[in-house]
């Protein structure tokens, strides 16, 4: 029997690819998402995954969220913490508010998803845990210190609970993404983003798929001895 997976933000960006790669490598999708019911409905039926829509900010909706996808699919195996905001300005003109929404949806949501999984998992003796960073959460970036503080609190998280779960046969990784062309960088000027792709020694952004490749590499039940890791994927920007 297939495999369960569920894939937050998995309805566009990094988060589609990543269901589709794992759907041709013979999953059970899920998808989560929170905000566009038509692009998410639009997704469902052009690729033949479910979607799920809740909140990941909202532990008591994940909880729900989560019980969903199993009474319809059955015990998640794989989760994708992949789902994540941004909300970019200088901390001395940051609102509180800027700071709050960010945290809570790219740091909170990985508690919030993986508390109610990771007993199941333990107890099945099988589970993999990729967790979606990013460069900013590894070296910082000016204008983003929500978004760096939330990233790096991604890959303190994935080394904590992967020494907790490695006797259990639960993997636990990160995946830390340079800049990929996704919705994130909708709103960069030309002249910034030239800037960026200048510091890009294979000259060129990502590719959602080259990251959704490597969720499934990391996915697989043979990569068994992988786990506390981060891979970066920049297209060598940033080497750790």
């Amino acid at each position: 029997m297939a495999r369960v997976a569920l894939v937050t933000g998995g309805t566009r960006g990094i988060g589609s690819a990543t269901c589709k790669a794992l759907k041709t490598a013979g999953y059970n999708v899920a998808a989560n998402y929170h905000g566009n019911d038509q692009a998410a409905k639009a997704f469902s039926n052009e690729n033949k995954i479910l979607v799920f829509k809740w909140d990941v900010s909202d532990y008591a909706a994940c909880e729900q969220g989560i019980v969903n996808v199993e009474n319809e699919l059955g015990p998640i195996e794989v989760l994708v913490n992949n789902a994540g905001i941004s909300r970019d300005a200088m901390l001395h003109k940051m609102t509180h508010e800027q700071w709050e929404q960010v945290i809570r949806t790219d740091l909170d949501s990985l508690f919030n998803m993986t508390r109610p999984i990771i007993n199941g998992m333990r107890e099945r003796g099988f589970g993999r845990i990729i967790n979606i960073a990013s460069i900013n959460g590894q070296r910082g970036q000016i204008g983003v210190a929500n978004y760096s503080s939330a990233k790096a609190g991604v890959i303190g998280f994935t080394r904590a609970l992967a020494l907790e779960s490695a006797r259990k046969g639960v993997t636990v990784n990160a995946i830390a993404p340079g800049y990929v062309k996704t919705e994130l960088l909708a709103g960069v000027s030309d002249e910034v983003m030239k800037a960026i792709v200048a510091q890009v020694p294979v000259g060129r952004l990502g590719e959602a798929n080259e990251v959704a490749r490597c969720v499934a590499f990391l996915a697989a039940d043979e990569s068994g001895w992988i786990t506390g890791s981060t891979l970066t994927i920049n297209g060598g920007q940033f080497m750790d």
